[in-house]
């Protein structure tokens, strides 16, 4: 018989930080900044690495041909991507302000829908950076699945 798993010494309260290695990071930093409103939180130029500020988290952008980078190995590429998809959160959630203002950026909006996250099930918004990168614009959760969330 196999003995009971441990209970972890913490509980998890949130996404802290996502990296994504990039081929571009001028033009990275630009869309997450400009197209999603992040700011620069802090850089470190000389190991390629650039922190953006996302609500309570961090977005760090670590360049491929930077010394952090490199030790990641190839860049991603049609092949290969450093990660299936990030959500961030986002209120309001006005999809059709959203996607006049992806639109307006040239940015390419994928699927819309009603979609689970860690609030429970809301409107959710796909879209790709200029990497290919798949992001998701996460609204609250709707009434009707929150009151049944909250009645759980």
């Amino acid at each position: 018989m196999s003995a009971p798993p441990l209970q972890a010494p913490f509980q998890l309260r949130q996404i802290d930080h996502i990296v994504l290695r990039v081929r571009d990071s001028a033009r990275m930093q630009a869309f997450y900044c400009a197209v999603l409103g992040c700011t620069v939180e802090r850089r470190q130029d000389e190991i390629g690495l650039v922190q953006l500020r996302a609500g309570q988290s961090l977005i760090d952008l670590v360049d491929v041909a930077g010394k952090l980078g490199r030790a990641g190995g190839a860049a991603p590429g049609a092949e290969g991507h450093n990660l299936d998809h990030l959500c961030l959160r986002v209120e309001p959630f006005d999809r059709e302000a959203i996607v006049a203002h992806l639109q307006a950026h040239g940015v390419p909006v994928g699927d819309f829908g009603s979609r689970y996250g860690a609030e429970g099930e809301g409107p959710s918004q796909y879209l790709s950076d200029p990497e290919g990168n798949t992001v998701e614009l996460k609204g609250p959760p709707d009434t009707a699945s929150a009151s049944v969330a909250n009645s759980a």
